[in-house]
């Protein structure tokens, strides 16, 4: 956060930013809810309007030709720490800015940026942070587009990559990165906890462990970046068990609506700086009016997230001793003393709203029960206001093939199901019906 002074410099950015910024109040740090009503806006520089306006324009004003001079020299990395003020709505814009102040807030980031989707948000940062012929190292399952991302695409460019287990143990992850190191530069360790769609948690201190004891003599240390979607930011914080970079499809729980499309990313200064130069290149960022939305949703997060946390603890304890289901990959199920429930009391403040259903039988049932469903709604996506139910290895994760599918428990049984706000004991009546077709 720039101070006021040197907003003033920055020309029409200053339009976004308060006179006081206050984030504590007679020595106590305000919450996240109660910042996300005004962080980074003051209306008295927006006509008084109490909600930041739509700024559809697609480049800004300089000040001065020393401002403009600046602010390129912020943009073009000739200057760390980015632009000073707006320049281009390819690099910035007010909503954005404010989006992102506010998004880092829930993880005490020092920095935030903001993409066109999730995937854009992925694809930018491995495409700023790897070079042809690096290796990558991940957990397992991805998400079938970020593996299909790793694998295939930039293995074109001779990239390699190793993966581990979503629950693999400290001995696991370790012999993996030390192998990596035999096979090139390792460039990134990538993770995905919960795993989708399987909900398998990632030892993040156990990874930040290994990567340290390996790699901290050399001169290169791999990031850790995590896909946060499934937890984040509520009820898990990677930044606080030693990530270095969270990434989020704010299409989900972030938006929470169902009606719009974002990504973002948190984390240092000094990693977002090396992202922003990327995302300033081949222009990913989001779209004005959808960070607007996203300010407007992230408002109502935390309320939303703790309805939709609790009516899935209520369905998920309807579902575990149903005849018909073989089991629940819930997180509040964990088998106390596991290696999973050691991850989940260290990592996690809750057990989410989305979980794996695996059923008796095979894809006949999966299908029969989602074509049965009446409240939830049989799409993809997750974390939204309403449930959702699909089947994961005939939708989101069909082009992964069969034999690794079978290999990650990506399963014909297997339902996915995000557990919205709905009235808790509709949707157990829902679920109710929907088995007695199976």
């Amino acid at each position: 956060m720039k101070d006021e002074t040197e907003a003033d410099l920055s020309g029409v950015s200053s339009r976004r930013r308060p006179k006081a910024d206050a984030v504590e109040l007679n020595g106590r740090r305000l919450k996240p809810a109660t910042l996300m009503m005004g962080h980074g806006y003051d209306p008295m520089l927006s006509e008084g309007a109490l909600k930041p306006p739509i700024f559809l324009t697609s480049t800004f004003v300089f000040e001065n030709a020393a401002a403009g001079k600046r602010h390129f020299e912020g943009v073009t990395g000739k200057r760390p720490g980015g632009a000073e003020g707006l320049v281009y709505s390819r690099f910035n814009g007010p909503n954005q800015e404010i989006l992102e102040d506010r998004l880092g807030v829930w993880e005490d980031a020092e920095d935030a940026l903001t993409f066109s989707s999730g995937m854009a948000a992925i694809a930018t940062v491995l495409l700023a942070m790897v070079q042809p012929g690096d290796v990558i190292v991940h957990s397992a399952p991805l998400y079938a587009a970020t593996e299909t991302l790793i694998g295939k695409i930039l293995g074109r460019f001779g990239v390699q990559w190793l993966d581990f287990p979503a629950g693999a143990s400290r001995d696991e992850i370790h012999a993996v990165l030390a192998r990596a190191q035999g096979l090139g530069r390792v460039a990134l360790i990538y993770l995905e906890s919960p795993a989708n769609p399987t909900n398998q948690l990632v030892d993040i201190e156990a990874v930040r462990a290994s990567r340290d004891a390996l790699f901290a003599s050399g001169g290169h240390v791999p990031p850790i970046a995590i896909d946060n979607t499934f937890l984040g930011p509520l009820w898990q914080k990677p930044l606080h068990h030693g990530a270095d970079l969270v990434l989020y499809s704010l299409t989900k729980y972030a938006g929470g609506h169902s009606d719009l499309v974002a990504g973002g990313a948190v984390g240092s200064k000094a990693v977002i700086g090396q992202i922003r130069a990327m995302r300033n290149t081949i222009g990913t960022i989001v779209d004005p009016h959808s960070a607007w939305m996203l300010l407007r949703s992230l408002e109502t997060l935390e309320l939303r997230m703790s309805r939709a946390g609790e009516n899935a603890a209520r369905v998920c304890a309807y579902l575990r001793d149903h005849p018909k289901v073989e089991r629940v990959g819930y997180l509040g199920f964990l088998e106390p003393g596991s290696s999973q429930a050691d991850i989940y009391r260290r990592h996690c403040t809750g057990a989410g709203s989305t979980f794996s259903l695996y059923l008796k039988g095979g894809e006949r049932e999966s299908f029969a029960f989602l074509d049965a469903l009446r409240i939830a709604k049989l799409a993809v996506s997750l974390g939204g206001t309403e449930t959702l139910a699909s089947a994961p290895a005939a939708m989101t994760h069909l082009s992964v093939p069969d034999d690794r599918k079978l290999a990650l428990g990506i399963t014909d049984n297997l339902v996915r199901i995000s557990i919205g706000v709905e009235d808790a004991d509709d949707l157990l009546a829902d679920m109710e019906q929907a088995l007695k077709s199976i």
